[in-house]
């Protein structure tokens, strides 16, 4: 029989999805609706709402990164295989990886960096996910 509550474990896991949801989510809200903003004829639109994305995504990220090292303190290593831990060093590169691309995006002004980094934040963010989907059902 299956029972629900809600303990400190339920929020903590509840707001790394969260924040997860808001930091990749994000991104593709943002990736879909960059051609429309484009082709709004307003001057500086798209640099405006990744402005206003980045308000909400970058509190988002940290609440991500530090219920993530608070996720593993809540893992018992000595119950781990040699797998889990190489995926979880995986997911964490990538963790980083994303965060450092953003940033990068986030402060470039050439337009090849901000696509190239863009593109790498991005699809790190998603391989993050997809492993960390692989330490919690693996």
């Amino acid at each position: 029989m299956r029972d629900a509550s809600i303990s400190l474990d339920t929020i903590r896991i509840f707001l790394h999805v969260l924040s997860v949801c808001v930091w990749v989510g994000g991104q593709f809200v943002m990736l879909a609706l960059l051609p429309v903003l484009r082709g709004a004829g307003v001057e500086g639109l798209p640099k405006q709402a990744a402005q206003a994305f980045q308000r909400v995504a970058w509190p988002a990220f940290a609440v991500a990164f530090f219920t993530g090292i608070w996720n593993i303190f809540e893992v018992d290593m000595a119950n781990t295989t040699t797998r889990y831990s190489v995926i979880f060093g995986i997911k964490f590169l990538l963790v980083v990886a994303s965060g450092a691309a953003a940033w990068v995006h986030a402060v470039s002004t050439k337009p090849a960096i901000k696509g190239m980094t863009g593109g790498l934040g991005f699809v790190a963010g998603i391989v993050a996910i997809l492993l960390g989907f692989a330490l919690t059902h693996g």
